[in-house]
């Protein structure tokens, strides 16, 4: 592995053994391989490769987390200058934007699959993914839900990313791509909406108004179901939720918000029979539903 990677045996024997205390190597009659766990997230290729988001914490977010206090302090984001960028996908390297949305499949896709076994899709038939990336979440729960349609709704590159991704999967039969902004209109002839990772991005008066716009566009019957990773009521934690939060510190203008708090605005948009439900996955804890009248 020394000459292979271009290393001091030294340094290459303590990175050996440092892999193997996490559990990503055993070692067996003297040699190093993989374990199961990084056999089936940290090889390329794999349907559950999770190095996108690795490689994302090392060249963004690494860096915009060392300069927190500057954040509290100055209450803007520290991965991308607002004074200079209309949002933090303005002007950013190519390189990087591929690296985020590379990240953000590897995450959604093993969070859309407890999002699915945890939320009952099954009177459903047209899912629009508002804010949907690569269409992750699109592909696992079309998987799980053999009747189900979507459509994969952002902004047009975005899109693109997601239309490749689909190819891939197989599913250009039930899933399909439209672009445009959600601030400005959404697609109709859908009985249930998504937002999952979207709302805590952007403040509450935003969210509101998308939630608004949600409303008018489902018919009777229909739902929208919001999946993040929830604060809790008494905003105490849980810790992945809290520091998330201040994750969208250095790089939105949003915060991750309480079931309260959502529950709150959707009824005050016309949305009943709201309830939460609560589950374990990467990028979220639970999903807050709101059912039109």
């Amino acid at each position: 592995m020394a000459e292979a990677l271009g290393l001091h045996p030294r340094p290459a024997e303590m990175l050996l053994t440092g892999c193997a205390a996490l559990g990503l190597l055993e070692k067996t009659d003297g040699r190093y391989r993989n374990t199961p766990l990084s056999e089936a997230f940290l090889v390329r290729g794999k349907p559950y490769y999770f190095g996108g988001f690795v490689q994302m914490a090392d060249k963004r977010l690494y860096a915009g987390w060392g300069k927190l206090t500057e954040a509290l302090r100055t209450n803007r984001p520290t991965t991308w200058d607002p004074a200079v960028q209309s949002s933090m996908f303005d002007g950013e390297d190519p390189t990087m934007l591929a690296l985020f949305w590379e990240a953000m499949h590897s995450v959604s896709t093993m969070t859309a699959r407890k999002l699915g076994e945890a939320v009952d899709l099954n009177h459903f038939r047209r899912l629009l993914d508002i804010g949907g990336g690569s269409g992750a979440y699109d592909i696992e729960l079309c998987k799980l839900y053999g009747e189900l349609r979507a459509t994969v709704f952002d902004l047009p590159h975005v899109a693109a990313i997601a239309a490749g991704k689909i190819t891939e999967a197989g599913l250009t039969d039930r899933i399909e791509t439209a672009g445009g902004n959600f601030f400005e209109r959404l697609p109709e002839d859908h009985d249930v909406h998504l937002l999952s990772m979207i709302l805590h991005d952007w403040d509450e008066a935003k969210n509101r108004a998308l939630l608004r716009r949600s409303f008018e566009v489902l018919p009777s019957g229909g739902a929208v179901v919001i999946s993040e990773l929830l604060v809790n009521d008494e905003k105490t934690g849980p810790a992945p939720a809290a520091l998330m939060s201040l994750n969208m510190l250095i790089e939105t203008e949003g915060r991750n918000y309480t079931p309260t708090e959502y529950s709150a605005w959707l009824e005050e948009a016309g949305f009943r029979h709201i309830e939460t439900v609560w589950f374990d996955a990467p990028a979220a804890n639970g999903a807050v539903i709101g059912r039109k009248p």
